[in-house]
């Protein structure tokens, strides 16, 4: 019986990864100090020994670690240091487990050694994708119309030359078609604090969202089903990371949307103005400082994030705009099973309307209520702060390496945690469209339980049931973590 069992979560959970194009977490091994000598002892290291990164370049590594040889540390502060990059090695998402561990030679002298397993670096996917906001958006509101789907090929690269560089192509078809290309490059100079990377896209769209009604997207398509919209994008983006945790990012970039007249007969507001063609360079600052533990499913750390955008450089008489985000998360690690997690978003645009295509509010990734899935709440200011606590009821993995060869596939991680949440939050929306006020500029809140499932490569799938302020209640199924 624990065979088949074994092999039917397997099963599931590899078609999962299939479907979806999303990657596969680890179980990362914890330094173990039962051994460790008296306390206030010092201890210099006196060398760093790397094993398992076949094709990873060992800078890389040694890039996260925060100690060096021939220097001396109290023993507890190394081993603080040591598990803090434990957890920044396995946050470069190149191996499934890392394990750091001070070996001691004598009284006074350890070696340090760094063992890694890596990942499986060049994925073809096939993409089989939702194009709604959400699952229960094309399953409640787009009644399951499978015409609403995303299907293609995603062939990435996620540690090219063994410098954690990512090359990602995918070719889609679908509801929307579109091709992209993305590379980055994260460090462009020997001491490793400067990077780049480079996007070019393309999409097009036969049904586009023209406006909201009733806190519900309004959808349009033509009776010819011809091209409605049409976008094409390019950005370069540097990246200067100076210490460990805290990072600064500036993209530059160029958007050029073009939309046929009919969508402006549906809605003449859709552009702000009278032409079929949005045109505009925008720049981007980010300052980002993230400490969490596992950057797909924190149950540990923190992360802050500020970002200011200026869209219209160029042709400002189609566009002018500033928006400014920003993020607060908090990750409390109780113990080995339990963790309280809670997440504050603010979003501010400054002018008093948008172009729909950068309409924001709740109900949009990230930003969401739970209990408010099926709606959007758009405006030009949105808080929201998410609240979770969770008990890790099962932890465990599975060894198949009698049907996979391939050692980055022969163990299975699984860990299952049960969810207990309260989100709140608000919109103000300048304009006070009537038949959106029933959910702007009011307090909204949800709540509910669930089960989160964290699997292969940082995968996640969370079953949810979740009711809000307004009385209504549902089932959610989401393929990432809310915060």
């Amino acid at each position: 019986m624990q065979f088949k069992y074994s092999h039917i979560i397997f099963s599931l959970v590899f078609a999962f990864i299939l479907s979806t194009g999303v990657g596969i977490p680890f179980s990362h091994a914890q330094t173990d100090t039962s051994l460790a000598p008296a306390e206030g002892r010092k201890v210099k290291v006196n060398n760093i020994f790397i094993i398992g990164n076949e094709k990873t370049k060992k800078e890389i590594i040694l890039r996260e670690l925060d100690f060096i040889t021939d220097f001396y540390y109290d023993w507890e502060t190394l081993v603080e240091i040591l598990i803090a990059d434990q957890k920044k090695v396995y946050n470069l998402r190149l191996f499934t487990s890392v394990d750091i561990t001070p070996l001691e030679i004598d009284e006074s002298e350890v070696e340090v050694l760094v063992t890694v397993k890596e990942r499986w670096y060049i994925l073809p996917q096939l993409i089989f994708q939702l194009a709604d906001r959400n699952f229960a958006e094309w399953w409640t509101n787009q009644g399951r119309d499978f015409s609403r789907v995303n299907f293609g090929l995603r062939l990435s690269h996620s540690n090219v030359a063994g410098r954690n560089e990512k090359l990602r192509f995918s070719g889609q078809l679908g509801f929307t078609r579109s091709l992209d290309i993305q590379y980055s490059k994260p460090y462009i100079d020997k001491k490793q604090k400067h990077g780049l990377a480079f996007q070019v896209n393309f999409n097009e769209n036969k049904t586009i969202p023209i406006k909201s009604e009733f806190n519900r997207q309004v959808f349009y398509t033509s009776e010819d089903e011809r091209v409605l919209r049409k976008n094409i994008g390019a950005a370069i983006r540097y990246t200067y990371r100076r210490s460990f945790y805290n990072f600064h990012f500036l993209t530059l970039g160029y958007t050029n949307t073009t939309i046929d007249p009919e969508v402006l007969v549906q809605n003449p507001e859709y552009f702000q103005h009278d032409g079929t063609k949005l045109r505009y360079l925008y720049s981007t600052y980010t300052f980002r400082h993230d400490r969490r533990d596992n950057v797909s499913y924190a149950t540990d750390g923190e992360l802050l994030q500020l970002s200011i955008t200026k869209y219209g450089i160029i042709y400002v008489d189609e566009l002018d705009e500033v928006e400014v985000n920003f993020t607060a998360n908090k990750y409390w690690k109780i113990n080995d099973r339990f963790n309280f997690n809670t997440g504050l978003t603010a979003d501010w645009f400054l002018s008093e309307r948008q172009p729909y295509t950068l309409v924001q509010g709740i109900g949009y990734s990230p930003d969401f209520i739970r209990g408010y899935e099926l709606n959007v709440i758009e405006g030009q200011q949105l808080y929201v702060h998410k609240n979770s606590f969770r008990w890790k009821f099962f932890d465990r993995a599975f060894d198949v390496s009698k049907f996979f060869k391939l050692e980055q596939f022969s163990t299975i991680p699984i860990r299952l945690y049960w969810s207990a949440n309260f989100d709140h939050g608000y919109v103000t929306d300048r304009n006070n469209i009537p038949k959106n006020s029933r959910l702007t500029n009011t307090y909204l809140f949800g709540y509910g339980t669930g089960i989160d499932l964290v699997g292969f490569y940082d995968s996640v799938l969370r079953f949810e049931y979740s009711l809000n302020n307004s009385g209504e209640g549902n089932f959610f199924f989401n393929f990432k973590a809310p915060f």
